[in-house]
C-alpha cells in the first residue's frame, strides 16, 4: 500500500517587488513550506477564494491596491487564513491599521529573515506540542456565565489567534492579569515564557536595566551580564501591568523597543532582536493621561491596538456566587481544610454587595470569613460586609421567594424599592418620588398603604 504523502503548509506571498518575493519564497521553501506568489491584490483575492492557504504574507502598497484590502477580504469572507503585512521602515501607522483590521502580525522592510521565520512558525504553530496549551496555573481561570464575561471570553479566543498588541482596561482587582495569562495560554506561544511586570513597582533609576538587561561592568554592582524582561520573554508574551506609571523617559525607550523589536543592554554596544507579544494593562484612563501630558500619544496608539475591557464584579450578576465558591475552595485548600458552606444569608450579602475592590476584595472578605467562622458554615456576619439601608432593602427584594401570596409578594418588592429610594435621598419623600418616577401624591398614597411613616416633605 502506497504511503500517503504529507500535505505541506501553504503560504501565499503577495508582493510586486520580484526580488523580495523571490527571497521570501526561497526562505519559506527552506522551511519545508509550499509557496504560491501573486504580484498584486487582484490576483491574490482570486487565489484566496479558489485555493487553500495556511498563511498569507502581503506587501502593504502595490500598484493595484493595498495589503489592507486583503486583510479586509479575508475577514469579510471569514477565511481561516492568518495574514501578516510587510510595511516600509517606520510606517507604524500602517502596521497599526493592519492589526486593527485583523492582521496576524507585521514585518518592517527590509525584512529580517530570522524575524520572518519566527513569525511563520508562530502563525503555523510549527515546532509546538500537539497537546492543547494548558491554562495558567496558580490562579483561577475566568469563571462565569454572565453576558459580560462571555463577551470577554469570546474576545480572548480571537486575541489568542493573532499577535496584535492588547490593552486591557478595568478597575483594580477585576482580573486584568488573569485575562492576559489566558490569552497567552490559548495562543501559539503557550509553551514560551509569560513575563508579568508591574511598571509601578520598579524604581525609575533601575527601569532601563530591568527592561533591557545590562552588561558586566556597566555600573557599580553589575558583576555579570544579566538579561532584562524583554530577553526573558523572548518568543513569548510580555505583560506590562500598570503601564500608566511608566515615566516619560522610559516610555520613549519602550516605544523604540516595541517598534524596532530590538533592545540594547545597558553598557552594551550591539542591539539584539527580540520577539515578544506585548499585552499592557492599567486601571487608569490612559487617554486622559495622554491629554494631561503624562503618557506619550505615540506609545498609547502602539499599545492600544485592540482593547479588552474587564467587567467589574458588580456587573457579573450570579457569577459572583460562582466565583466566591471557587475562591473559597482555593483559600481553604491553602490552609489544608475543607471549605465551609456559604449560608443563604451570606450568599445574599455577597450577591447584593457593590465590591468596589472586585475579586481582590472578594478574596479578602472570604479569607477573613474563613478565620471567623465555626469551620462548618459561613454566616452573613462572618463576612463583615458594611451594607447601607438601600443594600439591605435590595437584598430583601432579591431573597423574596414565591411562597407568599401574590399581593404580599408585590408589597414586599414595592416596600424594598421605596425604602431604597428613601435611603438614597436621605428620606426626602419628594426627591424619592422623582427617583422612582412617580408623583408625590402617588408616593404619599403608597407610604400610607404600606405603613411607612419615616421621611419628611421637602
Amino acid at each position: 500500500m502506497a504511503k500517503k504523502s504529507k500535505v505541506l503548509p501553504r503560504v501565499l506571498v503577495v508582493d510586486d517587488e520580484t526580488d523580495l518575493a523571490d527571497l521570501l519564497e526561497l526562505t519559506l521553501l527552506k522551511m519545508g513550506l509550499d509557496v504560491v506568489k501573486a504580484n498584486g491584490v487582484a490576483l491574490a483575492k482570486t487565489l484566496l477564494d479558489s485555493q487553500r492557504f495556511d498563511l498569507c504574507l502581503s506587501d502593504m502598497r502595490m500598484p493595484d491596491g493595498e495589503g489592507l484590502e486583503l486583510v479586509q477580504h479575508i475577514q469579510a469572507r471569514k477565511l481561516d487564513v492568518p495574514i501578516a503585512i510587510l510595511t516600509a521602515y517606520g510606517s507604524t501607522n500602517n502596521a497599526i491599521a493592519a492589526l486593527k483590521a485583523g492582521a496576524f502580525d507585521y514585518l518592517a522592510k527590509p525584512v529580517a529573515l530570522e524575524q520572518l521565520r519566527t513569525l511563520v512558525k508562530s502563525a503555523l504553530k510549527l515546532d509546538t506540542p500537539e497537546s492543547p496549551a494548558s491554562l495558567p496555573t496558580g490562579s483561577n481561570p475566568l469563571l462565569g456565565n454572565s453576558p459580560a464575561l462571555q463577551y470577554v471570553l469570546g474576545l480572548v479566543d480571537k486575541l489568542a489567534r493573532n499577535l496584535a498588541p492588547v490593552y486591557i482596561t478595568g478597575e483594580s482587582g477585576s482580573g486584568k492579569e488573569r485575562a492576559a495569562r489566558l490569552i497567552h495560554a490559548k495562543s501559539a506561544r503557550a509553551d514560551k515564557p509569560f513575563i508579568a511586570v508591574n511598571c509601578g513597582a520598579i524604581p525609575e533609576n533601575l527601569m532601563e536595566s530591568e527592561f533591557f538587561g545590562y552588561r558586566k561592568g556597566a555600573f557599580t554592582g553589575a558583576n555579570e551580564d544579566r538579561e532584562g524582561f524583554f530577553q526573558a520573554a523572548n518568543g513569548g508574551t510580555l505583560f506590562l501591568d500598570e503601564v500608566a506609571d511608566l515615566p516619560l523617559v522610559m516610555q520613549v525607550k519602550l516605544l523604540r523597543a516595541i517598534q524596532e523589536r530590538k533592545v540594547r543592554q545597558v553598557g552594551g554596544v550591539a542591539e539584539v532582536d527580540v520577539d515578544v507579544r506585548i499585552i499592557s494593562a492599567t486601571h487608569q484612563n490612559l487617554s486622559k493621561c495622554v491629554e494631561a501630558g503624562k503618557f506619550r500619544q505615540d506609545l498609547y496608539y502602539r499599545l492600544n491596538v485592540i482593547e479588552l475591557k474587564m467587567p467589574p464584579l458588580r456587573e457579573m450578576g450570579e457569577d459572583v456566587l460562582l466565583i466566591a465558591q471557587a475562591v473559597l475552595q482555593k483559600i481553604a485548600a491553602r490552609h489544608g481544610m475543607r471549605p465551609p458552606v456559604l449560608q443563604a444569608e451570606a450568599l445574599s450579602a455577597l450577591r447584593t454587595y457593590d465590591f468596589p475592590g472586585n475579586v481582590r476584595e472578594l478574596e479578602n472578605l472570604l479569607e477573613r470569613a474563613l478565620a471567623l467562622c465555626d469551620g462548618e458554615q459561613i454566616l452573613a456576619e462572618d463576612l463583615h460586609i458594611q451594607q447601607t439601608e438601600a443594600d439591605k432593602a435590595e437584598a430583601q427584594a432579591a431573597n423574596l421567594g414565591d411562597t407568599y401570596p401574590l399581593q404580599d409578594y408585590l408589597d414586599r418588592v414595592e416596600r424594598a424599592a421605596i425604602m431604597a429610594a428613601l435611603d438614597k435621598t436621605n428620606f426626602n419623600r419628594t426627591q424619592a418620588a422623582k427617583l422612582l418616577g412617580i408623583t408625590f401624591r402617588s408616593m404619599r398614597y403608597r407610604l400610607d398603604r404600606l405603613g411607612i411613616t419615616q421621611g419628611a416633605d421637602e
